[in-house]
């Protein structure tokens, strides 16, 4: 539970999961349809270009998509797993009455800045068809896709750390995977950026783990039972229309796949959506996952279990620095907190447990902070990322982005 003194309540409201202004960044001059453009008018639209950036790796390009064919639409209903959705599972599905078409997908949630990005790793040849026509039908945008680049909403760009050459690291770490962003266009409901499916090894993705399903002219929640019944409730089933609404389905329980270092400090997280903002995470989670334990400096506190080794050593360590009056225990404002960040429905790691508030008055948001750098440089040691080297600063802001052994 997050721990909050009473006196300190109305400034730790403004904490590092509240609302995000802008940044003030504007996004990168467009391109025309060919990668080497070097036009320079601002982007009017979803489906714009960065400029060139450096020769992108081999490795991840599969051949082009070709000519656009077939029917365009959203999917009335996402299906997400844990696991891999066998063929004979997705066949049963699509032999379901009024069921239109299933496309089998990847689909994780990866950690960028405390936000938690669904990426899915696709087919860019079939994927296309379950976005607004006018992203279909860019050629451009699908064979930047095919090229092993990036596509992803606009809308998203000015909270991650975007180099100069367009690559952006997908997760927390220095040593997170690099990839180029290739087009800035719409996707499919329950997504925020794609990339080819070559890309799955290098983002610990688990291949087919999510679907895609059209219903025509049928009403989607109609099949929502159908559908469950075939999955033997292994799988979440969100109706689209829900999450235009609200951004996501209440009326299901949440699977997030989170991949990259902290993937096993997190495992599967099934959560509920309940109101204003917060969720209630499945309770054999919590019960595995969140304890509460006295540290060094800061009493008792509340987090994944996974933390309290290294949180436990860099306080040690602040400690035997001569450094612990940097740290206010009256300005922490908790590790664990079950919620969304708010006025979205994403999740950071507060919501698993991995990340902590420190100081909150003097490290507001938006600002330099006062967090003393020498206790900076100790948890940066300790296997921690810090919010004050960020895009948009979060000075106050620790998360756990890989795990370290106290030795």
């Amino acid at each position: 539970m997050l721990v909050v003194v009473a006196l300190l309540a109305a400034t730790l409201t403004a904490g590092c999961d509240g609302s995000e202004p802008s940044t003030g960044r504007e996004p990168k001059p467009t391109a025309t349809a060919t990668a080497s453009s070097t036009a320079s008018s601002p982007r009017s639209s979803d489906s714009a270009a960065p400029t060139g950036g450096p020769t992108l790796d081999p490795a991840h390009a599969v051949d082009s998509p070709g000519p656009r064919t077939g029917v365009v639409g959203y999917p009335d209903i996402v299906v997400t797993s844990s696991k891999s959705i066998d063929a004979e599972t997705i066949a049963a599905i699509q032999h379901l009455d009024h069921v239109q078409d299933v496309l089998p997908i990847a689909l994780a949630q990866v950690i960028v800045q405390n936000r938690a990005l669904q990426v899915a790793a696709v087919d860019p040849a079939t994927y296309r068809n379950y976005t607004r026509l006018e992203v279909a039908e860019s050629q451009d945008i699908w064979d930047r896709v095919a090229r092993g680049e990036l596509a992803i909403k606009k809308s998203l760009v000015a909270r991650l750390p975007v180099d100069d050459n367009d690559f952006v690291g997908l997760g927390s770490t220095a040593e997170a995977p690099e990839v180029h962003i290739g087009a800035y266009a719409a996707q499919a409901p329950l997504i925020d950026a794609v990339v080819n499916d070559t890309w799955i090894p290098d983002l610990g993705m688990t291949p087919d783990n999510a679907l895609l399903i059209r219903t025509g002219g049928t009403a989607p929640v109609t099949l929502r039972k159908a559908i469950e019944g075939v999955l033997a409730g292994k799988a979440s089933v969100q109706m689209t229309d829900a999450v235009a609404r609200y951004g996501i389905d209440p009326n299901v329980v949440q699977t997030a796949v989170v991949v990259g270092t902290i993937a096993d400090a997190v495992g599967v997280y099934r959560y509920s959506v309940l109101a204003g903002g917060r969720i209630a995470p499945d309770p054999a989670w919590v019960a595995e996952h969140i304890t509460t334990q006295t540290v060094p400096i800061l009493g008792s506190v509340t987090c994944n279990k996974a933390i309290f080794p290294q949180l436990i050593a860099a306080l040690n360590a602040v400690r035997d620095q001569g450094l612990a009056d940097k740290i206010h225990p009256g300005e922490y404002a908790g590790c664990y907190n079950a919620r969304f960040i708010a006025g979205s429905t994403k999740l950071s790691n507060h919501a698993f447990g991995l990340a902590l508030d420190l100081n909150v008055p003097g490290n507001q948001r938006g600002t330099v902070g006062q967090m003393d750098r020498q206790v900076v440089a100790i948890f940066k040691s300790w296997g921690f990322t810090w919010g004050g080297d960020w895009g948009y600063t979060d000075p106050m802001h620790f998360e756990m982005n890989r795990l370290v052994e106290p030795r």
